[in-house]
């Protein structure tokens, strides 16, 4: 969780890729969503990532970005998980360009062909894993480009801030296994800059890595000590099941800023949830 905005604006990046940002910066979107669109270079198509929020100049670009590129037309567009800020304007930009949509979720999809991890898709050269990173919520799928040793994360791995895990779609347990498996990919070469749903670019991608599973575990701690203070605090009429998500917040998020407490409370009842089952 992280400031709203940050100057990050998108780009080109690589050989084939160009990040669209979309207009619709907000506190849990930081400076809007980045669409991505893919390209193999020489290729007639292009694989767009999350086109966003249907916003008629967002798509717009998004498509003027696909012909910079030297595509004349769309291929496919993947879809890295379900939220509406990533997935809204999927169906009606892919039907837009005569293509379809893939997706974890079958709700999200147009078209028979389905996504999942270890898949790849290939698109006129263009070479995309599948690997699978459930936990922020449960249809979370990160992309990795091996021609540019990059992973397109969603909001798995956000550019700046960290994720919420959003209990109870989201789970924990899930969560730090799949950053065990993008660090596993960083930590052998495969994967060294990560291209994220939101905020900026990260050419150190292990680095990053480090510190978002450093941080989930020091959370853990903080958890487990705040729920150790309210055992030992007097509670003559006892907390609830309801309100002791809340109450761990208000000990363990006073580092953010407490209009990001809600969305606070959903990675502590993910956090109280995988403590519960260990």
């Amino acid at each position: 969780m992280s400031p709203a905005s940050s100057g990050w604006a998108g780009g080109s990046f690589g050989e084939r890729a160009r990040c669209v940002l979309a207009p619709n910066a907000n506190i849990m979107t930081l400076d809007g969503t980045n669409t991505w669109v893919l390209h193999e270079p020489g290729a007639r198509r292009s694989v767009v990532i999350d086109p966003g929020p249907p916003d008629p100049g967002h798509l717009a670009a998004v498509e003027a970005a696909s012909e910079e590129l030297g595509a004349g037309s769309v291929g496919v567009v993947l879809l890295t998980h379900h939220h509406v800020d990533h997935s809204e304007s999927a169906r009606g930009f892919a039907k837009r360009m005569g293509c379809g949509v893939r997706a974890l979720d079958p709700a999200y999809r147009l078209g028979e062909e389905g996504l999942g991890d270890g898949d790849v898709v290939e698109v006129d050269g263009l070479e995309i894993r599948v690997v699978g990173t459930p936990g922020h919520t449960a249809d979370s799928l990160s992309f990795l480009l091996p021609a540019e040793q990059a992973v397109l994360t969603g909001d798995t791995v956000l550019g700046r801030g960290t994720t919420v895990v959003a209990h109870p779609d989201g789970q924990l347990g899930a969560y730090l296994d799949s950053l065990d498996r993008l660090h596993a990919l960083a930590e052998r070469h495969e994967v060294e800059r990560i291209w994220p749903g939101h905020g900026p670019a990260i050419d150190q991608a292990l680095g990053a890595l480090d510190y978002y599973i450093a941080h989930r575990h020091e959370r853990l701690d903080q958890v487990r000590a705040a729920l150790a203070q309210l055992e030992s605090a007097p509670h003559p009429e006892g907390i609830s099941v309801d309100e002791l998500p809340r109450r761990v917040v208000e000990i363990v998020y006073t580092d953010v800023d407490p209009v990001l407490w809600g969305a606070a409370e959903l990675s502590v009842r993910a956090q109280l949830a995988y403590l519960q089952a260990r």
